[in-house]
């Protein structure tokens, strides 16, 4: 990350405004009203970004939150996975819901494969592991 940050940089959109934007590169302050009423500012501007995910991650880890760090880095993963294949993920991670470890085990291959999503497949690996043993893979609902 070439940006320096620090815990004095939270919050990013009071602190550093200028290191925010959408997908489309338009800053907080080219988000007005006008620019909404006048068809300038589309969802994607107000999306949140995997860049600023990895701030807040770097702000959090420099605060001495390295859990909410490693969330902020997994969701910063989650933002080019369509929100069907979320879901589907959420679903199978229900306890009950997965019928045995390797659905668990293929939707973070998959998530490794076509996102890129390294730290959220090591989660749901892990996740599988801890399923195993506490045996949540039987069907409960």
């Amino acid at each position: 990350m070439s940006e320096k940050l620090s815990i004095e940089d939270y919050p990013l959109s009071e602190k550093r405004p200028e290191l925010v934007a959408g997908r489309r590169g338009k800053t907080l302050s080219e988000i007005t009203l006008e620019g909404v009423m006048g068809g300038k500012i589309q969802m994607e501007d107000l999306r949140i970004t995997s860049q600023a995910l990895r701030f807040q991650a770097e702000i959090a880890r420099r605060g001495g939150r390295p859990t909410l760090a490693e969330n902020f880095e997994r969701a910063a993963e989650l933002v080019e996975v369509p929100n069907d294949v979320i879901m589907s993920v959420y679903e199978l991670l229900r306890p009950g819901r997965a019928a045995d470890k390797k659905e668990l085990i293929q939707a973070a291959n998959d998530l490794r494969r076509d996102y890129g999503a390294t730290r959220l497949a090591a989660f749901i690996e892990e996740a599988a592991e801890v399923y195993e043993r506490r045996g949540l893979y039987t069907f409960r609902f």
